[in-house]
């Protein structure tokens, strides 16, 4: 008895079948022999994960994509067999907040066509990625996922949207007043425009549509700024009417108009006219200067008051201090006068009280006479004497 046995691993991807011939001989002289032939057919395992055919994916997408059309796919392959290679696909939603556009996606589970529910539009959403997962039918099963980046290509689905001017029912048209004597090159005004698209389908030109004195205004067609050629006359119009057109650079070109009268006033008229526009802005700046003086009087005041007090509390002080040492029993202790001499090298003052009617000074009064120190001697000490 014989057997046949393997000396490595075998691997059905990489052969999958052997064919074997075992041959039996004899030790005879001669030798007689005979032989048998063996197929070896390895069976498969699910030893493989499905692999995709790029990892990531990246795919562009053009806005405004019909509803329900597929968009792009996604292709892995099994290299096992049978169920073991039988492949389905799902889109990994975990419900994050990043992943809420996947809710508008659903794919094939057979061969990984991928729909969109919903038509993308590029001004509100230019890139998103998710992920796809493959998983094959073994068991047990193997999978494998893959990133897909999705980028929106803009195209040119939005006209030029005219911020100035604007007027006050909403339709694109204003008015402006400039003086008669204004010199060529002035500032009239400026166009101002924007669109919601980008690159060259965003991008603007300015133009004169309509415009009732070719000889009197020009327009920059990038900057949308309205300036005179020349001076005006007194044969002019007083009025001139102004289209401009607002076109993006897209291959299906949108656009936009805007009107703008210009009015000729003489300069005093133009002068009122920008004091009026300025009116708003004053008042503003006046209530601002109000509450201020408001709150700096408000302080002025608190500090009046303070000082106020607190020269009456010194002067509760002195009085108190001089009827305490000068006020005697026969006048009422109010200082109302004195007089002061010099005698010598010394200076004396003489202090009265106020007297009563009909009182006299008699001899042996309490009246101070106070020694005075002299200046000219600042450590000489002051003397009371009576």
């Amino acid at each position: 008895m014989y057997s046949l046995v393997t000396k490595l691993p075998l691997d059905r991807e990489k052969q999958s079948k052997y064919i074997i011939t075992v041959v039996a001989k004899d030790a005879g002289q001669p030798s007689l022999s005979s032989e048998k032939t063996i197929n070896v057919i390895v069976s498969d395992v699910n030893d493989n994960s499905p692999e995709f055919s790029l990892s990531p994916y990246t795919f562009y997408v053009t806005e405004g994509n019909n509803p329900g059309a597929s968009v792009f796919s996604v292709t892995a392959l099994d290299h096992d067999e049978n169920d073991n290679a039988q492949i389905s696909y799902l889109i990994a939603r975990d419900g994050g907040e990043e992943n809420k556009v996947t809710t508008f996606l659903n794919i094939n589970s057979e061969n990984g066509e991928i729909v969109a529910l919903k038509s993308f539009d590029f001004e509100t959403l230019k890139t998103f990625q998710f992920q796809v997962v493959a998983t094959d039918s073994g068991t047990p099963s193997l999978s494998n996922n893959v990133t897909v980046n999705v980028f929106i290509l803009d195209q040119n689905d939005n006209a030029p949207v005219i911020l100035y001017p604007l007027s006050s029912n909403g339709s694109a048209e204003g008015v402006e007043e400039i003086p008669r004597n204004v010199n060529a090159g002035h500032l009239v005004t400026k166009v101002r425009a924007y669109d919601a698209d980008i690159g060259y389908n965003g991008w603007l030109l300015f133009s004169l549509q309509e415009v009732t004195d070719h000889s009197l205004f020009g327009l920059d067609r990038y900057t949308g700024q309205i300036r005179t050629l020349r001076s005006f006359t007194e044969t002019d119009e007083a009025e001139h009417k102004l289209v401009i057109l607002v076109k993006d650079n897209g291959n299906v070109s949108l656009s936009a108009t805007a009107t703008v009268i210009v009015k000729l006033v003489e300069p005093k008229e133009a002068f009122a006219a920008s004091d009026v526009k300025s009116a708003a802005k004053v008042e503003e700046e006046d209530n601002v200067t109000f509450y201020l003086m408001i709150t700096l009087g408000a302080v002025s005041v608190l500090f009046l008051v303070s000082i106020i007090m607190l020269i009456a509390m010194q002067c509760s002080k002195s009085t108190d201090y001089t009827s305490k040492y000068l006020q005697e029993t026969n006048y009422d202790g109010t200082l109302c006068h004195s007089i002061q001499y010099r005698s010598g090298d010394k200076r004396y003052m003489l202090v009265g009280p106020r007297m009563s009617i009909g009182s006299t000074i008699v001899p042996g009064s309490h009246a101070n006479t106070l020694v005075l120190p002299d200046r000219r001697r600042a450590s000489e000490e002051v003397r009371y004497i009576s």
